[in-house]
């Protein structure tokens, strides 16, 4: 894991992208410019990466208040705490002030499409995460209905495990449950036609609940090239591994390059600089009004 990024503050947390300090009563959540892939972190970062990460999240959060209250209060760092003064330059587009919730133990996961490690479980038994789909689709087949497939939320270096809604229930509760699975249904489906409006595919996305005072409000990041799979529409089509904006490059590369998680390596420049290219491009798209 690479050093703090602002190692004058408290840290509260530091994630596999993202680190997180006390500020008060609130949290400062820094995106920094690593990333992580089969739950690795990798040793090389893609500049500028924790900038377009945190632009996207804060466009998505304004998106989607009407659906599901969320917990950033500010991204002016002129508007943050004394303490977060003097980091000014660290903190400027990559920061965000906010709420203190207590994260759900689960990551809610939506599906829209056919692909990754859905598509392999398909292949080998017509289900994803138990589910029963119909017969005879193709990989990257876009699904009727987005289906809900919930996670565990492993630690730095562990992998997630997929898990049943019933024992989402047992872990946070029916009531909790159904509404986290309700909001991420919804958001992913206004964020898929919004993202189609403007040339991408959402194929499927994660996303996370926290709780503030008895209230279920969505945390860290929304709609993201890091939470999600996002393609370029044009020549999209079922039974061919499409393009992307996000970080399936550099997956592709480390499954080709055959490497060991135990010792990642350094990713080439052509992949830092083909990685930057597409998150900066989803960030255009999504960002700008079609027409």
């Amino acid at each position: 894991m690479n050093q703090d990024l602002i190692p004058g503050m408290p840290l509260f947390k530091q994630g596999k992208v993202r680190d997180v300090y006390a500020v008060g009563d609130d949290l400062l959540m820094v995106a920094t410019d690593r990333v992580s892939c089969f739950d690795v972190v990798l040793p090389t970062e893609i500049p500028g990466k924790g900038k377009i990460l945190t632009a996207l999240s804060v466009h998505w959060f304004a998106a989607m208040r009407d659906i599901c209250p969320n917990h950033l209060l500010a991204t002016d760092v002129a508007k943050f705490p004394a303490a977060c003064q003097r980091y000014r330059d660290r903190l400027e587009g990559r920061s965000m002030l906010v709420r203190k919730a207590t994260p759900a133990p689960v990551e809610c996961i939506v599906r829209g499409y056919l692909f990754g490690s859905a598509w392999k479980e398909y292949s080998g038994s017509g289900t994803v995460c138990g589910i029963s789909l119909p017969k005879g689709l193709a990989e990257a087949s876009r699904l009727e209905e987005p289906i809900f497939t919930p996670s565990t939320k492993a630690p730095v270096g562990e992998h997630d495990e997929n898990i049943s809604f019933a024992r989402m229930v047992d872990q946070v509760g029916r009531k909790r449950a159904e509404k986290m699975r309700d909001v991420s249904i919804a958001v992913y489906l206004r964020g898929r036609e919004i993202a189609e409006a403007r040339g991408i595919i959402i194929a499927d996305t994660k996303l996370e609940f926290g709780v503030v005072g008895g209230e279920v409000i969505l945390i860290d990041e929304l709609l993201t090239p890091d939470s999600s799979r996002f393609w370029p529409a044009e020549g999209y089509r079922p039974g061919k591994a499409p393009e992307s904006f996000d970080k399936q490059y550099v997956r592709d590369y480390l499954i080709e390059s055959r490497w060991d998680p135990a010792n990642p390596p350094n990713l080439p420049p052509e992949v830092v600089r083909k990685t930057q290219e597409k998150y900066a491009e989803a960030l255009r798209r999504l960002t700008t009004a079609p027409g």
